[in-house]
């Protein structure tokens, strides 16, 4: 990995897309950063978000670009359109939601970086089951909780 001595930019229109779990833009790779950060846009359909889950490496921070979305993080929620913003802490269990009539965008930013890559890597790899999706998702210190544990977010 590099270091980070000169800036990463990531133009207009360009960035890596990635389909798993919906449609995502990889813009800045945490190898451009020196580890320091990872960026990513998804662009989620209404109703349609990650399940209740814990990053053990990273925090993330959100930026609502278009629609609406409901953001859980342990006992709080809160809801957001576009320009509002959240930083949600690692271990803590959190998740989204797209609760607006139309496809939401966001911009998320992970630090440190590495978690960007997750979506890419569950494209080519391809997980058929909940175990192998877990198995990936181990790799990139997540944690997917189990539908039950949904209400505690």
């Amino acid at each position: 990995m590099k270091t980070f001595t000169r800036a990463a930019i990531s133009p207009p229109r360009h960035g890596t897309p990635a389909m798993a779990f919906g449609n995502h833009i990889i813009r800045i790779v945490a190898g451009n950063t020196g580890g320091r950060l990872g960026m990513l846009e998804a662009f989620i359909v209404p109703g349609e978000g990650p399940p209740l889950h814990v990053h053990e490496r990273e925090d993330e921070f959100f930026r609502v670009l278009s629609g609406t979305f409901g953001f859980w993080c342990a006992d709080d929620y809160t809801e957001l359109g576009p320009g509002g913003c959240i930083a949600l802490p690692r271990g803590i269990p959190h998740r989204f939601q797209n609760i607006g009539a139309t496809e939401g965008h966001l911009m998320a930013v992970v630090t440190p970086g590495g978690f960007e890559s997750f979506f890419p890597m569950i494209e080519l790899c391809k997980p058929e089951t909940p175990a192998e999706i877990a198995a990936i998702a181990a790799e990139f210190g997540l944690t997917l909780l189990p539908p039950a544990d949904r209400n505690a977010a």
